[in-house]
């Protein structure tokens, strides 16, 4: 877990603007090319410290909920965040600004940060992909799914299913592709919120990360 930063005032946020166009100058860091919705770099998180605390949009910062830190995405982004060490991936959503520590290209929620395995280590080498059209709209009746796993890899995510598939119904692999990569998540079809609550609770027992939404 990462030393957060301190409250930005206006003067600091316009040299922190000056100081981002010197900064593709840094070799080990990518910012997003223009026309490009890809970038990688080192992810950190952060969690107790911030809770409950303002967050750079005015939110209130929920170590729980799927949210991120970023320099200059624009708030309400969502990303899909892969760990490059693991292949494990999640989406969040952008709500606040940093982090602003050495290479650093994004700051994980707790929660998001725990789904890629990457709460221990503290950091970890990610790609970043901004994710668009990711709505439900027009859906009259919420259907809930408990996600498991998002894996690069299609056989990690079909040896998850086939272990699942022992416990619950409904287990499937559901493809989503971007225009750089595939990403294969494991997930179990509930009839409501509440099925899925009971679900997700069964599979916290049992050790597992887990992540209950609405389909797409």
């Amino acid at each position: 877990m990462n030393t957060r930063r301190r409250p930005l005032t206006n003067t600091t946020l316009v040299l922190l603007i000056f100081l981002l166009g010197l900064l593709p100058s840094c070799s080990r860091i990518r910012y997003f090319p223009r026309g490009s919705n890809i970038q990688t770099g080192i992810a950190s998180w952060y969690g107790p410290d911030f809770h409950g605390k303002q967050t750079s949009n005015k939110e209130i910062y929920n170590m729980y909920d799927m949210t991120a830190a970023h320099k200059t995405l624009p708030f309400g982004t969502r990303v899909m965040v892969t760990n490059l060490d693991n292949g494990h991936s999640v989406v969040v959503r952008i709500n606040d600004r940093g982090p602003f520590v050495g290479e650093r290209i994004i700051d994980l929620s707790y929660a998001a940060a725990s789904l890629i395995d990457m709460v221990g280590p503290g950091v970890a080498p990610v790609r970043l992909e901004v994710l668009t059209n990711q709505t439900s709209a027009g859906r009259s009746v919420p259907v809930y799914s408990v996600q498991v796993g998002s894996f690069i890899n299609e056989d990690n995510a079909r040896e998850l299913e086939k272990r699942l598939r022992g416990k619950f119904r409904n287990v499937y692999v559901t493809k989503y592709k971007t225009p750089s990569q595939v990403y294969y998540r494991v997930r179990i079809k509930t009839k409501d919120r509440e099925s899925a609550q009971m679900i997700a609770q069964k599979l916290c027992e049992d050790g597992y990360k887990v992540l209950i939404l609405e389909e797409e």
